[in-house]
């Protein structure tokens, strides 16, 4: 009897001890990510059907099964739209004067991102791969009929 409360006083110590190393070790065993985090934000086409819009989430999420080093992919509308502004026609002249100093007139024009997706890389070579892969065309063609031409793009890399 004395024997089994000693067996049970040292798993349950054991199992303790192990939770309480992984609860430790778990911020340090995840910090600074490999990974690159691809990401992106876009204004969607006005009229982009249904079937547009499935077509592009069924690719997005195939990615990772259809691309090497894909490891997961996000996407859906932004809480908040990013704005931008898009400087109309400059011509020489205007960015002569611009690049010296001077103050100009230009047409402005914003531009409102509301969608966004990321992909998470293994690599940066993983990354660069992706665009040769074939079927970054089949998931870039059911991209672009859900958003209008350009996006705004940046790459996290993890440290």
């Amino acid at each position: 009897m004395i024997f089994q409360r000693s067996l049970r006083l040292i798993a349950c110590t054991a199992a303790i001890l192990c939770a309480a190393a992984l609860v430790i070790s778990y911020p340090v065993a995840n910090a600074g990510e490999k990974s690159v985090m691809h990401c992106f934000a876009w204004t969607p086409i006005k009229d982009a059907t249904p079937a547009d819009w499935d077509a592009f989430y069924n690719a997005s999420d195939a990615l990772p099964q259809k691309i090497k080093g894909i490891t997961h992919v996000w996407y859906g509308k932004l809480a908040s739209p990013l704005s931008q502004v898009d400087l109309g026609n400059i011509d020489d002249d205007t960015v002569k004067k611009y690049r010296a100093g001077a103050a100009i007139t230009v047409p402005v024009k914003r531009i409102v991102r509301e969608y966004g997706m990321c992909m998470e890389f293994t690599s940066p070579d993983a990354l660069k791969a992706y665009d040769t892969d074939p079927y970054h065309k089949v998931w870039a063609d059911a991209y672009a009929k859900v958003r209008v031409e350009g996006t705004t793009t940046y790459n996290i890399l993890g440290q």
